[in-house]
């Protein structure tokens, strides 16, 4: 339901595997715990029958819909943006928790009509330690958010899609997430959140993303993550998607960020670390590596990725 100024709010939550169903129930507990609540709780089964018929016995709180479109987490979001009954749309992994207050600060951008989609933070939440190798400007391998994206309210071309809200309509009428990107089960691929938000400001003159800090989750990273062979497919992957949002997008809108990322943010933590190194912190070696690996490996994805398309 709709509070003062704010609007009403459609929660939606895609899930595809029993294997996350703990997590799936924090989700849903935690989107319904909001205070104001979302005026209805979607979740979304991505082409898994036997996964539906246990939500619908189990989640008695929340509508479960079955994915009508290509199997993916971008059909999935269709599936719930088409049955969203409200102004605006959230979407929470199936493995994120949203904290207190989450919704209320997501939503309130949204007094602005400029304002076409918002985003929150990602928190990881890690099942020991951080692993020390990783640099905090990768942690969009696991996810979350990462060092270079604003840290108060501010402008940004895309959300991060473990937490992210958008105007139910104009999503739908620039023709929802395209389901020919993004991820297919526990593939790496992704940026399909991308390609829509380029599709969404390109739909209205002035109209802004923000992301916004304060509307948290904690997203569960999986022990498999931790491995620096994921870390080396999940770049690779990363650059084959940005190769797919440039083919649909352009170079321009596509790589935004990533230029920036690559010309301001990774030089400079590159120095931060060797800083680190010289002073005896061992652990920045590893970072360093991490980081040297982990662009060439986006960059020969991309590049790869763009070299298919062409063949194509």
């Amino acid at each position: 339901m709709a509070s003062d100024n704010r609007p009403g709010v459609t929660a939606v939550i895609c899930a595809y595997t029993e294997k996350r169903w703990q997590q799936t129930r924090a989700a849903l507990e935690s989107a319904l715990r909001q205070e104001p609540p979302p005026a209805e709780v979607l979740l979304v089964v991505d082409h898994n029958a036997e996964l539906a018929d246990r939500a619908r016995r189990e989640f008695t709180s929340a509508s479960v819909l079955e994915n009508a479109g290509t199997q993916g987490l971008s059909g999935a979001r269709n599936t719930g943006l088409k049955a969203a009954t409200q102004p605006v749309t959230t979407f929470l992994d199936d493995d994120a928790e949203a904290r207190p207050g989450w919704l209320k600060h997501l939503v309130a951008p949204y007094s602005s009509p400029d304002v076409v989609a918002t985003g929150g933070s990602v928190h990881p939440r890690w099942p020991a330690t951080r692993p020390p190798w990783l640099p905090p400007e990768f942690d969009w391998v696991v996810g979350c958010s990462y060092r270079g994206l604003p840290e108060t309210t501010g402008q940004v071309r895309n959300p991060i899609g473990a937490n992210m809200s958008m105007r139910t309509d104009l999503a739908l009428e620039v023709g929802g997430f395209d389901e020919s990107v993004g991820r297919v089960g526990a593939n790496t691929r992704g940026c399909e959140e991308t390609e829509l938000s380029i599709r969404l400001t390109a739909s209205r003159a002035g109209s802004v993303i923000l992301y916004v800090p304060a509307a948290a989750v904690d997203h569960h990273v999986a022990p498999e993550r931790l491995t620096f062979s994921y870390f080396l497919r999940r770049c690779w992957h990363e650059g084959m998607s940005k190769a797919d949002v440039v083919r649909l997008s352009g170079a321009a809108a596509g790589l935004q960020r990533e230029r920036r990322q690559t010309a301001v943010v990774i030089p400079v933590a590159l120095l931060r670390e060797l800083r680190n190194l010289a002073t005896g912190h061992v652990s920045a070696a590893a970072r360093i590596v991490a980081m040297v690996a982990g662009l060439t490996a986006a960059s020969a994805g991309y590049f790869s990725g763009r070299t298919s398309q062409r063949i194509r």
